[in-house]
């Protein structure tokens, strides 16, 4: 089946964003079209994955650009 679905769409209702109409809308798009289901699926995994990811920067890249900010000159407000 062809998916009529915008892809910003398929996005909010992964993230849980969709009104409870639209939500409902997208349920039943996913019970009759395997393809846009597959692609939720996808959706679904990326998060997941993506969630267990670090999101903060290791020590050692912090400490670099620490020191590349170092080596600017100090400016003093006039």
């Amino acid at each position: 089946m062809i998916q009529l679905l915008p892809p910003s769409t398929l996005l909010r209702y992964v993230y849980n964003e969709l009104p409870a109409d639209e939500q409902l809308e997208v349920e039943e798009a996913l019970r009759h079209d395997p393809e846009l289901a597959a692609t939720c699926a996808d959706l679904l995994f990326a998060q997941r994955t993506l969630d267990q990811l670090p999101r903060e920067p290791k020590p050692a890249v912090s400490e670099r650009i620490l020191a590349y900010s170092r080596s600017f000159p100090a400016s003093h407000p006039a």
